[in-house]
């Protein structure tokens, strides 16, 4: 979430000393707001949209710009507007394979794309975005393309779905909510492409990503669905376990 400054500071005269309300050092502070100001929705920003979202002065975003734009974060466009660069896409993917190592989720997701012989993926948030942060291909030669790494909407896909509808819930919430924990989605980030989607649990309940199976549509009709649900399910479970959650939660 954004901080908006509370008057116009201009860095070069400022002294490098945090306001009353800030923590560490000013200019990072800033730098930071820069890349909140990033969403979904909002992923390509002009000079002037940043400025009256943060509140700082144009001639200060533009020396923070040029240095996130040597590191990678963002990328100034032909047209003088601004979207993210490539590094935040690095921390994500590794912050995320630090929480989840690849040795308990690999296994599950190999399992599973060879008993649905679908595309299996474990999706976590990353801001207004999902990361595609393991990933493993169908077996079938004819399958949707999402990699490993990937940024993907938030609002769009089961994988997203889940992750929106399960993020900050309390045990009471979770145990309230219909089962099964599934979400289906059919030509909605993709017209030919199809995917079902169950979250997974880690300490306290807390939703750690979105285990997701998805390919061509003509593969997620009705009965194929049907028949895949208990593999993603039983699957999730295996993963809750395994991240200290309770698998219970999940249920047929």
């Amino acid at each position: 979430m954004i901080k908006k400054a509370t008057k116009d500071v201009d860095l070069e005269n400022e002294e490098g000393e945090p306001a009353a309300d800030e923590v560490g050092v000013a200019a990072v502070n800033r730098a930071l707001m820069i890349l909140d100001c990033f969403t979904s929705d909002e992923s390509v920003l002009s000079l002037a949209v940043i400025s009256k979202k943060t509140g700082l002065y144009k001639s200060t975003i533009l020396r923070l710009v040029q240095s996130l734009e040597a590191y990678g974060y963002i990328n100034r466009l032909i047209s003088g507007s601004y979207v993210l660069g490539a590094a935040p896409i690095k921390l994500a993917s590794i912050a995320s394979k630090a929480l989840h190592p690849a040795e308990k989720v690999m296994p599950v997701l190999r399992e599973l794309a060879q008993t649905t012989s679908s595309s299996a993926s474990f999706y976590v948030r990353t801001g207004e975005m999902r990361l595609c942060a393991y990933r493993v291909d169908s077996p079938r030669s004819i399958r949707d393309n999402v990699q490993a790494g990937q940024l993907l909407a938030l609002d769009k896909g089961a994988g997203g779905h889940v992750l929106t509808a399960f993020d900050n819930l309390s045990g009471d919430q979770l145990v309230q909510m219909p089962q099964p924990f599934i979400r289906v989605t059919r030509g909605e980030r993709d017209s030919e492409t199809a995917a079902i989607a169950c979250p997974v649990f880690g300490v306290n309940n807390r939703l750690e990503g979105a285990l997701s199976l998805s390919g061509p549509l003509h593969h997620f009709n009705d009965e194929a669905v049907a028949a895949m649900i208990p593999h993603l399910i039983a699957a999730a479970r295996v993963l809750t376990t395994s991240l200290f959650g309770d698998a219970s939660l999940l249920k047929d």
